[in-house]
């Protein structure tokens, strides 16, 4: 029960640091067409792996 447990954080961290890796990648005007701003890249990819 507890592996698993730290397991499943572990999986969630890294989908939240590979998240933050690929939107960091496009461009501004990438993300203005997904609606996102650079400053909410680490709230978008927190959303998107803690939820």
């Amino acid at each position: 029960m507890f592996v698993s447990y730290i397991l499943s954080k572990v999986r969630n961290y890294m989908r939240y640091r590979e998240t933050i890796r690929e939107l960091s990648l496009l461009s501004d005007r990438e993300l203005d067409d997904l609606g996102i701003s650079r400053f909410q890249i680490e709230s978008v990819a927190r959303q998107n792996a803690f939820a």
